[in-house]
């Protein structure tokens, strides 16, 4: 079956199972990474540790939704 054909055939679907099909396919995508989630934890341990010694300039909600 072509890929044609397969969208085709998800836009009669039932908007429900059209979601369906969406989530599964993103989540097909989304594989973990135990790399990159432990250098994303080091990143996020070394800007907490920031914070909290008053080493970076942090912005309040209003000022970054301005």
């Amino acid at each position: 079956m072509s890929l044609a054909k397969i969208i085709d055939e998800a836009l009669h679907l039932k908007p429900q199972d059209r979601y369906i099909i969406i989530e599964n396919l993103v989540n097909s995508l989304t594989v973990p990474n135990s790399e990159v989630d432990k250098v994303w934890i080091e990143e996020s341990l070394k800007r907490l540790n920031a914070y909290k010694q008053g080493e970076i300039k942090t912005y309040s909600y209003a000022e970054v939704f301005r």
